[in-house]
Protein backbone atom coordinates (compact mmCIF):
# COMPACT_ATOMS: atom_id res chain seq x y z
CA UNK A 1 0.00 0.00 0.00
CA UNK A 2 3.07 2.75 0.42
CA UNK A 3 5.50 3.39 2.53
CA UNK A 4 5.19 6.46 4.80
CA UNK A 5 7.32 8.30 7.26
CA UNK A 6 5.81 9.04 11.14
CA UNK A 7 7.08 11.73 13.03
CA UNK A 8 6.11 12.13 16.37
CA UNK A 9 5.82 15.59 18.04
CA UNK A 10 4.24 14.76 21.41
CA UNK A 11 0.53 16.08 22.00
CA UNK A 12 -2.37 14.97 23.10
CA UNK A 13 -2.07 11.62 21.42
CA UNK A 14 0.93 11.24 22.96
CA UNK A 15 0.36 11.93 26.64
CA UNK A 16 -0.26 9.66 29.32
CA UNK A 17 -0.47 10.17 33.35
CA UNK A 18 2.13 11.25 35.32
CA UNK A 19 3.71 9.91 37.72
CA UNK A 20 2.23 11.20 40.99
CA UNK A 21 -0.43 12.42 39.25
CA UNK A 22 -1.24 16.07 38.50
CA UNK A 23 -2.69 15.42 34.49
CA UNK A 24 -1.34 14.19 31.66
CA UNK A 25 1.95 14.77 29.40
CA UNK A 26 3.78 14.18 26.40
CA UNK A 27 5.82 10.56 27.06
CA UNK A 28 4.74 8.36 24.63
CA UNK A 29 7.20 7.72 21.70
CA UNK A 30 6.71 6.69 18.01
CA UNK A 31 6.92 3.19 18.85
CA UNK A 32 4.28 3.08 21.53
CA UNK A 33 2.13 4.98 19.50
CA UNK A 34 2.25 2.53 16.18
CA UNK A 35 1.69 -0.23 18.72
CA UNK A 36 -1.44 0.84 19.83
CA UNK A 37 -2.99 1.25 16.41
CA UNK A 38 -5.33 -1.78 15.42
CA UNK A 39 -5.86 -2.41 11.91
CA UNK A 40 -2.15 -0.62 11.01
CA UNK A 41 0.11 -3.83 11.13
CA UNK A 42 -2.83 -5.32 8.62
CA UNK A 43 -2.94 -2.18 6.28
CA UNK A 44 0.22 -3.01 4.11
CA UNK A 45 1.36 0.37 4.73
CA UNK A 46 5.15 0.30 5.75
CA UNK A 47 6.26 2.60 8.67
CA UNK A 48 9.71 4.35 9.23
CA UNK A 49 8.96 6.10 12.64
CA UNK A 50 10.98 9.03 14.35
CA UNK A 51 10.47 10.51 17.73
CA UNK A 52 10.99 13.69 16.75
CA UNK A 53 9.66 15.71 19.85
CA UNK A 54 8.16 15.33 22.88
CA UNK A 55 6.06 18.60 23.31
CA UNK A 56 2.49 19.70 23.69
CA UNK A 57 1.63 21.67 20.53
CA UNK A 58 1.61 24.55 22.26
CA UNK A 59 5.41 24.24 23.05
CA UNK A 60 6.25 24.31 18.90
CA UNK A 61 8.14 26.86 17.45
CA UNK A 62 8.71 27.96 13.97
CA UNK A 63 12.34 26.31 14.34
CA UNK A 64 10.67 22.74 15.21
CA UNK A 65 8.79 23.12 11.75
CA UNK A 66 11.59 24.41 9.82
CA UNK A 67 14.07 21.17 11.14
CA UNK A 68 10.94 18.62 10.56
CA UNK A 69 10.46 19.49 6.90
CA UNK A 70 14.24 19.21 6.41
CA UNK A 71 14.12 16.02 8.15
CA UNK A 72 10.81 14.69 6.36
CA UNK A 73 11.90 16.10 2.49
CA UNK A 74 15.20 13.77 2.76
CA UNK A 75 12.67 10.50 3.34
CA UNK A 76 12.16 8.16 0.30
CA UNK A 77 8.83 7.48 1.03
CA UNK A 78 5.27 8.03 -0.36
CA UNK A 79 3.96 10.27 2.64
CA UNK A 80 4.67 11.53 5.59
CA UNK A 81 2.39 11.39 8.78
CA UNK A 82 3.25 14.16 11.59
CA UNK A 83 1.39 13.91 15.15
CA UNK A 84 1.25 16.55 17.13
CA UNK A 85 -1.12 18.68 19.82
CA UNK A 86 -4.40 19.93 18.23
CA UNK A 87 -3.80 23.57 20.29
CA UNK A 88 -1.76 24.74 17.29
CA UNK A 89 -2.59 22.34 14.35
CA UNK A 90 -3.97 25.27 12.57
CA UNK A 91 -1.28 27.31 12.52
CA UNK A 92 1.69 24.31 12.51
CA UNK A 93 -0.15 22.69 9.45
CA UNK A 94 -0.72 26.26 7.78
CA UNK A 95 3.46 26.62 8.14
CA UNK A 96 3.91 23.16 7.10
CA UNK A 97 2.12 23.82 3.84
CA UNK A 98 3.83 27.26 3.08
CA UNK A 99 7.60 25.43 3.41
CA UNK A 100 6.57 22.06 2.20
CA UNK A 101 7.94 22.24 -1.54
CA UNK A 102 7.51 18.46 -1.70
CA UNK A 103 5.03 16.05 -4.07
CA UNK A 104 4.24 13.49 -1.52
CA UNK A 105 1.68 14.19 0.89
CA UNK A 106 2.53 16.09 4.44
CA UNK A 107 0.01 14.76 6.33
CA UNK A 108 -1.24 16.60 10.46
CA UNK A 109 -3.18 14.67 12.51
CA UNK A 110 -3.40 14.50 16.68
CA UNK A 111 -6.25 13.15 18.79
CA UNK A 112 -8.74 15.55 21.05
CA UNK A 113 -8.99 12.53 23.83
CA UNK A 114 -5.81 11.14 25.58
CA UNK A 115 -5.29 7.48 25.36
CA UNK A 116 -6.04 7.69 29.42
CA UNK A 117 -9.76 8.31 28.13
CA UNK A 118 -12.76 5.92 27.30
CA UNK A 119 -12.90 6.78 23.39
CA UNK A 120 -9.35 8.15 22.39
CA UNK A 121 -9.40 9.04 19.18
CA UNK A 122 -6.05 9.07 18.71
CA UNK A 123 -4.64 5.60 16.93
CA UNK A 124 -8.54 5.80 14.18
CA UNK A 125 -7.12 9.44 13.67
CA UNK A 126 -3.17 8.33 12.88
CA UNK A 127 -4.72 5.17 11.23
CA UNK A 128 -6.35 7.54 8.81
CA UNK A 129 -3.39 9.80 8.18
CA UNK A 130 -1.13 6.87 7.70
CA UNK A 131 -3.83 5.46 4.51
CA UNK A 132 -4.30 9.17 3.42
CA UNK A 133 -0.54 9.70 3.32
CA UNK A 134 -0.06 6.63 1.74
CA UNK A 135 -2.55 7.32 -1.33
CA UNK A 136 -1.62 8.65 -4.87
CA UNK A 137 -4.70 10.91 -4.88
CA UNK A 138 -3.35 13.07 -2.27
CA UNK A 139 -0.16 13.70 -3.77
CA UNK A 140 0.63 17.46 -4.88
CA UNK A 141 -2.07 18.62 -2.30
CA UNK A 142 0.11 19.76 0.06
CA UNK A 143 0.01 19.68 3.99
CA UNK A 144 -3.72 17.76 4.85
CA UNK A 145 -4.99 17.77 8.07
CA UNK A 146 -6.57 14.47 9.04
CA UNK A 147 -8.82 13.91 11.80
CA UNK A 148 -12.14 12.14 12.18
CA UNK A 149 -12.08 10.50 9.30
CA UNK A 150 -11.89 13.85 7.44
CA UNK A 151 -9.22 15.09 4.95
CA UNK A 152 -8.92 19.25 5.58
CA UNK A 153 -6.49 21.15 3.51
CA UNK A 154 -4.18 23.16 5.65
CA UNK A 155 -4.82 26.02 4.39
CA UNK A 156 -8.60 26.71 5.60
CA UNK A 157 -8.81 24.35 8.37
CA UNK A 158 -9.63 25.50 11.99
CA UNK A 159 -10.09 24.30 15.59
CA UNK A 160 -13.26 25.63 16.29
CA UNK A 161 -14.26 23.65 19.61
CA UNK A 162 -12.03 23.18 23.18
CA UNK A 163 -13.37 19.78 23.60
CA UNK A 164 -15.22 18.05 21.02
CA UNK A 165 -13.71 15.16 19.00
CA UNK A 166 -15.47 16.82 15.94
CA UNK A 167 -13.17 19.86 17.07
CA UNK A 168 -11.61 20.71 13.20
CA UNK A 169 -13.23 21.85 10.47
CA UNK A 170 -12.80 24.44 7.20
CA UNK A 171 -15.95 27.06 7.59
CA UNK A 172 -15.50 28.23 4.11
CA UNK A 173 -14.61 25.43 1.87
CA UNK A 174 -15.49 22.37 4.27
CA UNK A 175 -13.08 19.01 3.90
CA UNK A 176 -11.48 18.49 0.94
CA UNK A 177 -12.27 14.13 1.35
CA UNK A 178 -12.79 11.61 3.85
CA UNK A 179 -11.06 7.98 4.23
CA UNK A 180 -14.20 5.32 4.34
CA UNK A 181 -13.34 1.11 4.13
CA UNK A 182 -9.86 1.87 4.77
CA UNK A 183 -9.47 4.34 0.94
CA UNK A 184 -8.62 8.19 1.04
CA UNK A 185 -11.33 9.82 -0.94
CA UNK A 186 -10.15 13.07 -2.38
CA UNK A 187 -13.56 15.08 -3.18
CA UNK A 188 -12.16 18.39 -4.13
CA UNK A 189 -8.45 19.52 -5.38
CA UNK A 190 -7.53 22.35 -3.54
CA UNK A 191 -5.42 25.25 -4.94
CA UNK A 192 -1.73 25.62 -3.78
CA UNK A 193 -1.08 29.27 -3.89
CA UNK A 194 2.91 30.00 -4.64
CA UNK A 195 4.10 32.44 -2.41
CA UNK A 196 7.85 31.33 -3.72
CA UNK A 197 10.32 28.76 -2.04
CA UNK A 198 10.60 30.25 2.20
CA UNK A 199 14.14 30.18 3.85
CA UNK A 200 12.77 31.54 7.29
CA UNK A 201 16.64 31.18 9.11
CA UNK A 202 17.25 34.90 7.58
CA UNK A 203 15.57 36.95 10.29
CA UNK A 204 14.07 36.07 13.51
CA UNK A 205 10.80 38.72 13.56
CA UNK A 206 9.08 39.52 16.32
CA UNK A 207 4.80 39.47 14.81
CA UNK A 208 1.93 39.41 16.56
CA UNK A 209 -1.80 39.54 16.46
CA UNK A 210 -3.75 42.11 17.80
CA UNK A 211 -7.28 42.08 17.95
CA UNK A 212 -9.45 45.44 17.80
CA UNK A 213 -12.58 45.80 20.69
CA UNK A 214 -15.60 47.32 21.69
CA UNK A 215 -14.52 50.73 22.33
CA UNK A 216 -10.94 50.75 21.33
CA UNK A 217 -8.74 53.75 21.70
CA UNK A 218 -5.77 52.35 19.66
CA UNK A 219 -3.22 52.61 22.91
CA UNK A 220 -2.57 49.14 23.27
CA UNK A 221 -2.34 48.46 19.49
CA UNK A 222 0.61 51.86 19.48
CA UNK A 223 2.55 49.99 22.83
CA UNK A 224 2.35 46.75 21.65
CA UNK A 225 3.47 47.86 17.53
CA UNK A 226 6.32 49.62 18.94
CA UNK A 227 8.20 46.61 19.51
CA UNK A 228 6.81 44.11 16.55
CA UNK A 229 8.52 43.60 13.16
CA UNK A 230 4.89 42.74 11.86
CA UNK A 231 1.55 43.13 12.79
CA UNK A 232 -1.84 41.37 12.34
CA UNK A 233 -5.22 43.35 13.09
CA UNK A 234 -7.91 40.93 14.19
CA UNK A 235 -10.70 43.71 12.81
CA UNK A 236 -14.34 43.55 13.16
CA UNK A 237 -16.46 41.86 10.40
CA UNK A 238 -15.37 42.70 7.09
CA UNK A 239 -11.98 44.52 8.50
CA UNK A 240 -13.38 47.33 10.53
CA UNK A 241 -12.17 49.42 13.41
CA UNK A 242 -13.13 52.02 15.68
CA UNK A 243 -12.30 55.22 14.23
CA UNK A 244 -10.55 56.18 17.62
CA UNK A 245 -7.66 53.58 16.15
CA UNK A 246 -7.21 54.99 13.39
CA UNK A 247 -4.18 57.56 13.32
CA UNK A 248 -2.59 55.03 15.69
CA UNK A 249 -2.66 51.91 12.72
CA UNK A 250 -1.53 54.40 9.97
CA UNK A 251 1.33 55.31 11.61
CA UNK A 252 2.07 51.55 12.63
CA UNK A 253 1.29 50.89 9.38
CA UNK A 254 4.17 53.64 7.67
CA UNK A 255 6.62 51.87 9.74
CA UNK A 256 5.97 48.11 9.59
CA UNK A 257 4.16 45.41 7.91
CA UNK A 258 0.47 45.55 8.78
CA UNK A 259 -2.32 43.40 7.69
CA UNK A 260 -5.92 43.52 8.29
CA UNK A 261 -7.57 40.56 8.99
CA UNK A 262 -11.31 39.72 10.26
CA UNK A 263 -11.09 38.03 13.42
CA UNK A 264 -14.92 36.14 12.56
CA UNK A 265 -12.84 33.41 11.44
CA UNK A 266 -14.61 32.49 7.90
CA UNK A 267 -15.15 34.60 5.19
CA UNK A 268 -12.73 37.57 3.36
CA UNK A 269 -11.59 40.65 4.36
CA UNK A 270 -13.41 43.34 1.91
CA UNK A 271 -11.71 46.03 -0.11
CA UNK A 272 -13.51 48.93 -1.46
CA UNK A 273 -17.55 48.21 0.28
CA UNK A 274 -17.30 50.44 3.18
CA UNK A 275 -15.52 53.50 3.17
CA UNK A 276 -16.48 55.57 6.31
CA UNK A 277 -13.02 55.93 8.46
CA UNK A 278 -11.87 52.86 10.28
CA UNK A 279 -13.82 50.60 7.08
CA UNK A 280 -12.08 48.41 4.86
CA UNK A 281 -11.30 50.97 1.84
CA UNK A 282 -10.41 53.65 4.13
CA UNK A 283 -7.70 51.66 6.12
CA UNK A 284 -6.07 50.20 3.17
CA UNK A 285 -5.25 53.50 1.47
CA UNK A 286 -3.59 53.87 4.45
CA UNK A 287 -1.32 51.39 4.08
CA UNK A 288 -2.57 47.86 5.78
CA UNK A 289 -2.29 44.97 3.42
CA UNK A 290 -5.46 42.83 3.35
CA UNK A 291 -5.18 39.03 4.44
CA UNK A 292 -8.34 38.58 1.96
CA UNK A 293 -9.57 35.36 3.40
CA UNK A 294 -7.06 34.16 5.96
CA UNK A 295 -8.11 34.80 9.41
CA UNK A 296 -6.00 36.42 11.27
CA UNK A 297 -3.91 33.29 12.93
CA UNK A 298 -2.54 32.35 9.60
CA UNK A 299 -1.90 35.70 8.14
CA UNK A 300 0.32 35.79 10.99
CA UNK A 301 1.99 32.80 10.31
CA UNK A 302 2.30 33.91 5.97
CA UNK A 303 3.59 37.62 7.70
CA UNK A 304 6.14 35.93 10.16
CA UNK A 305 7.72 33.16 7.49
CA UNK A 306 7.76 36.03 4.91
CA UNK A 307 9.72 38.31 7.17
CA UNK A 308 12.11 35.65 8.20
CA UNK A 309 12.80 34.84 4.66
CA UNK A 310 13.70 38.62 4.08
CA UNK A 311 10.97 39.54 2.47
CA UNK A 312 10.13 43.04 1.59
CA UNK A 313 7.29 45.28 1.92
CA UNK A 314 6.23 44.58 -1.79
CA UNK A 315 7.10 41.06 -1.98
CA UNK A 316 4.98 40.47 1.56
CA UNK A 317 1.64 42.51 -0.60
CA UNK A 318 2.20 40.03 -3.64
CA UNK A 319 2.37 37.52 -1.50
CA UNK A 320 -0.99 38.19 0.82
CA UNK A 321 -2.67 39.03 -2.92
CA UNK A 322 -1.71 35.70 -4.16
CA UNK A 323 -2.47 33.03 -1.16
CA UNK A 324 -5.40 35.36 0.25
Amino acid sequence: MGNVAVFTLGGTIAMTAAPGGGGVVPALGAADLIAAVPGLADSGISLDVTDFRRLPGAGLGFADLVALTHAAGDKDVDGVVVTQGTDTIEETAFALDLLWTNEMPLVVTGAMRNPTMAGADGPANLLAAARVAASPAARGLGCLVVLGDEIHAARWVRKTHTISPAAFRSPDTGPVGLVAEGRARILNRPFRHDVGRLDPTVRNPRTAVLPVVLGDDGETLRRAGDGLDGLVVAAFGVGHVPAATVDTLTEIAARIPTVLASRIGAGPVLTHTYGYPGAEADLLSRGLIPAGALDPYKARVLLHLLLASGRDRASIIDAFATTA
